[in-house]
């Protein structure tokens, strides 16, 4: 049963809440690093193409979900589950459109130079990111990286789309840097005795995808 659902877009801390679910309890957590590491999750993914969609399949197993491709499907997610929570991941436009940009986006625009570990991803869910981009941009993954504006256009229509749509009291818009302090108190659990996790910034991902390169 899902009972965290992340709504942020990638690129928003979104690797970085996965480990804080985890360590509070509500794993494990689905990200699209999970589909990396059990390519047959593709399948799965797959029916979002065609529906209707068996959200507890798709989810079989998992607590919460973070990130592409779960955080596309936020708001059906939320009815299937309207008991779960929803968090949305944000931080300053202008250094995720960078992040995006130099990672996301490079790494599907150009899936040869994917990481091994991220073959499962850039080939088997190819279909899907293909829509989930298109729909998210208006664009196809073959043309050029939107502009920024229009980029931060979308990051910032999503977090009104999500406090439009849900109470209140079921939304959390979650701030890189906010550590653990209004997580816990809207999950209603203690704060851990240890530092917020922060994994996967822009300068570490764009280093492993220039070691890929090279190999």
């Amino acid at each position: 049963m899902v009972s965290v659902i992340g709504a942020g877009l990638p690129r928003t801390g979104t690797t970085s809440l996965k480990a804080a679910l985890e360590r509070l309890g509500f794993g494990p957590c689905h990200h699209m690093q999970e589909i990396g590491a059990h390519p047959e999750q593709a399948e799965r993914w797959r029916q979002t193409l065609e529906g209707p969609v068996n959200w507890g399949g798709v989810l079989r197993g998992y607590q919460a979900a973070v990130d592409w491709p779960s955080a596309h499907f936020w708001l059906p997610l939320a009815r299937t589950y309207p008991d779960a929570k929803v968090i949305v991941t944000v931080r300053n436009p202008h250094a995720w459109y960078a992040s995006l940009r130099d990672t996301v986006y490079a790494l599907l625009r150009n899936p040869g130079a994917a990481p091994r570990e991220f073959e499962p991803v850039v080939t088997g869910m190819r279909p899907v990111l293909d829509r989930i981009w298109r729909d998210t941009f208006g664009t196809a993954l073959a043309d050029p990286m939107p502009g920024e504006h229009n980029a931060v256009e979308v990051l910032q229509r999503r977090t009104a789309e999500v406090t439009d749509a849900l109470p209140a009291d079921r939304v959390l818009i979650h701030q890189t840097g906010q550590g653990w302090e209004p997580l816990c108190d809207f999950l209603g659990v203690a704060v851990p005795d240890q530092p917020y996790p922060r994994l996967n910034d822009r300068q570490a991902a764009l280093s492993h995808l220039r070691r890929a390169a090279r190999s």
